[in-house]
């Protein structure tokens, strides 16, 4: 399925920019990313660039890193969705120092995606990464994205970039929603069996003995515990100081994940909340960004309607 596209105007204004370009296997994706390359290179950019190592491997032996080309380790936020765009801040902060214009390469591990939670929370990534950079210095992302994966779907892609890159050439997508809602997509049902707790001011102690004893069950002990303590901690606070004084607090176990859901009649107005380090000077914000750091994944939903819903997932390891 092709997504609808128009050409890109010659006179578009400088800024961020955002490429989607769908491929077919390795090859394709070689030559479309190792084009993309070169044309930084012969241009006098530098480019960041952040794919799944055995990819990384491919570009390598085509374009070697140097001192305008640099390959982060993606290892810490690749299944992290609320930490990629931090991290891109940080890397593009960090290359951008030369005083060249900066290109960057970003393409996240859907084959290696861990949940349908997990690929959702990409999607909605890739969308906000226009919000986070829509000010700031001018660069420009492609996102390489492979059609013969499982769970490969083009449109919902063509909705997150405001271009499509094929063939060498840029089209704008007429796909592209750059008001589109908080998240593309409602959270399911919690699985079954699912403990439930209603709480408020004074209920955090009991809170966390309910985490604990649910985690109990299932192995998750120490620090990782105390991790998703502290998180919990801090939406349920965030929930009784912003969302009406109580909420209501569910857990349950999601294949590999112990989930934790707090539910509210709040309502978060900023999609990138969180997503961002703060900065020594800011007053606030600090709280959902130690949550992303502190948890595997993440999922907010929030209207003015139905209030918010956040879900903490904790891997269980062996």
């Amino acid at each position: 399925m092709t997504a609808p596209v128009q050409p890109v105007s010659a006179d578009r204004p400088a800024g961020y920019r955002h490429e989607l370009y769908p491929y077919s296997g390795r090859e394709e994706f070689l030559e479309g990313a190792v084009e993309f390359l070169r044309e930084a290179l012969d241009g006098g950019e530098a480019v960041v660039v952040a794919v799944p190592e055995e990819k990384a491997s491919l570009l390598r032996e085509e374009v070697p890193e140097e001192a305008t080309v640099r390959y982060v380790d993606t290892t810490a936020v690749a299944h992290r969705p609320g930490r990629l765009i931090g991290a891109w801040q940080e890397w593009i902060t960090a290359h951008a120092a030369h005083g060249r214009p900066v290109r960057g390469i970003g393409e996240s591990p859907w084959d290696q995606a861990r949940s349908r939670a997990e690929i959702e929370e990409l999607r909605h990534h890739e969308w906000l990464l226009n919000k986070a950079f829509a000010t700031g210095p001018a660069w420009w992302l492609l996102c390489p994205y492979d059609l013969t994966g499982e769970s490969a779907t083009l449109e919902p892609m063509a909705r997150c970039h405001p271009q499509i890159r094929t063939g060498g050439r840029t089209t704008e997508s007429t796909s592209y929603d750059p008001e589109a809602p908080f998240a593309f997509s409602p959270l399911g049902d919690p699985w079954d069996p699912f403990d439930e707790f209603a709480y408020t001011h004074g209920d955090l102690a009991a809170l966390r003995e309910k985490i604990a004893a649910r985690a109990q069950e299932h192995g998750l002990t120490g620090r990782r515990l105390r991790e998703l303590h502290l998180a919990a901690t801090e939406v349920a606070a965030n929930s009784i100081r912003h969302g009406g004084g109580q909420g209501v607090f569910r857990t349950w176990r999601e294949d590999h994940r112990l989930v934790c859901e707090f539910r509210d009649v709040g309502h978060i107005d900023d999609p990138l909340a969180g997503r961002s380090r703060p900065t020594s000077s800011q007053p606030g914000g600090r709280g959902l960004w130690l949550v992303h750091q502190l948890c595997d994944l993440v999922e907010i939903r929030s209207t003015p309607e139905q209030g918010t819903v956040i879900r903490l997932h904790t891997e269980l390891r062996d």
